[in-house]
């Protein structure tokens, strides 16, 4: 899914997607999976940025 195997692994995997439908239809829904998630938003609003700094600044003491 993330291309991250060496190639003769991937082309033993993509034999076993041909000649498995069931595996294949997983790793469909693998790949749906992953194009979904990775459409979602990556960084957090600036709210929740300012709530993490406003609550660290509780853990500063004077010096």
């Amino acid at each position: 899914m993330y291309n991250e195997l060496p190639a003769d692994e991937q082309s033993e995997i993509e034999q076993a997607l041909v000649h498995d439908a069931d595996l294949a239809a997983k790793c469909a829904d693998l790949l749906l999976a992953q194009r979904a998630l990775d459409s979602l938003r990556q960084t957090p609003r600036s709210a929740t940025v300012q709530s993490i700094l406003q609550y660290s600044r509780t853990f500063l003491t004077a010096s």
